[in-house]
């Protein structure tokens, strides 16, 4: 029999590593409460999408984005808290920034280092330029396990190391004394991903143009922003000029600069809305922690870590909340420190309650 001449090509062509692999999951989510990726539940005002709509009509969809962007940096620097100092490259969404990273600093087989179970993209980034991923585990209560941290830097000498502030999945923020000890110790690069810096109350950003080894990576989609596709990353001029000779051409479009420029006079409004996810998020974390079987880990990001080990396991309580149109994002087979752990982000006030009610009913006895 004669066998499928487009799987032989394939399997001839496609790297056996991404033949391996699954395309990162987007479940489908129109008419569901809309908890498992950590976006803002509020949307613009009104006023402000008018704002953004005629920023976009006036676009110029049939020229190349322009190449001098010291304008947009100018605001991206007001709004954010960017040193004057710090050198700023832009990317579409922080995976593009990620990657653009690692390809700058890794030839094939060098190491890119994280605690670990962290943001998975930093394996996926690492693999995809063909540099080697060590993943450090944390502690059995997921913190990080300083020691263990640093005698994987010591033996493997990574190229990159990620370390994410506040970590995902887990929520936790290591100190700042373990972060210095870690950039004492690495030898290349550390890029500080704050990507859930609003709800965490604490950065390193006013430092980034001073640390000679580190830049500050961060993205606009957890306040209010996710559909842009917009990071930054501030760090050392000559960091930021090595890693922008890597950058695809015209990486930002028209249509996210004019977007960007229209929204980013009105920051202080997402600092509110990013205030009220974090006033809401305790009392959510005290309302989880009370229904039985229910571990709540604390966390400094807009999102709860919770294993579920009652009656009912992390997977069945996922079914059954997608039953009831939730969607949480299940972590339970991701890593064996996860084992029976959803990550729930958190909503809005209405939305809350709806999860809360909901697993109520499901973990009744």
């Amino acid at each position: 029999m004669t066998s499928d001449p487009v799987s032989g090509r394939i399997a001839d062509t496609i790297r056996a590593g991404i033949r391996a692999q699954q395309a990162y999951p987007v479940p489908h989510a129109t008419g569901f409460i809309k908890l498992d990726a950590m976006e803002s539940p509020y949307a613009l005002p009104a006023a402000v999408r008018a704002e953004v709509a005629a920023a976009v009509a006036a676009a110029p969809l049939n020229r190349y984005p322009e190449g001098d962007l010291s304008a947009l940096a100018q605001q991206v620097r007001q709004a954010f808290g960017v040193p004057e100092a710090a050198g700023l490259l832009f990317g579409n969404g922080s995976d593009e920034l990620i990657h653009l990273v690692i390809q700058a600093c890794c030839e094939p087989g060098d190491v890119v280092l994280s605690p670990w179970p962290s943001f998975v993209y930093f394996d996926i980034a690492a693999r995809l330029s063909h540099a080697r991923f060590v993943g450090v585990p944390l502690t059995a209560d997921l913190r990080l396990d300083l020691p263990a941290m640093l005698a994987a830097i010591a033996e493997h000498r990574p190229k990159v190391v990620f370390l994410a502030l506040p970590n995902n999945p887990t929520g936790g923020l290591w100190r700042a004394s373990d972060v210095q000890a870690i950039l004492d110790a690495a030898p290349g690069l550390v890029v500080l991903d704050e990507a859930y810096q609003p709800f965490a109350g604490s950065t390193w950003m006013p430092r980034a143009a001073e640390l000679p080894n580190a830049v500050v990576l961060r993205t606009v989609s957890k306040i209010g922003l996710a559909g842009l596709r917009f990071g930054y990353l501030a760090g050392h001029p000559a960091w930021t000029t090595q890693i922008d000779k890597v950058r695809p051409p015209y990486n930002l479009g028209v249509l996210v600069q004019a977007a960007l420029r229209a929204v980013l006079p009105h920051k202080a409004l997402l600092d509110e809305q990013a205030a009220r996810l974090r006033a809401d998020r305790q009392p959510l974390a005290n309302a989880l922690a009370e229904l039985p079987g229910v571990q709540v880990y604390d966390s400094a990001a807009n999102f709860l870590l919770a294993r579920f080990s009652g009656k009912k396991d992390a997977n069945a309580v996922h079914l059954e909340l997608k039953t009831r149109n939730i969607l949480v994002k299940n972590f339970s087979s991701a890593h064996p420190l996860l084992n029976g752990c959803l990550r729930i982000s958190v909503g809005a006030p209405d939305e809350n309650a709806a999860l809360l009610a909901a697993l109520q009913d499901i973990l009744s006895p």
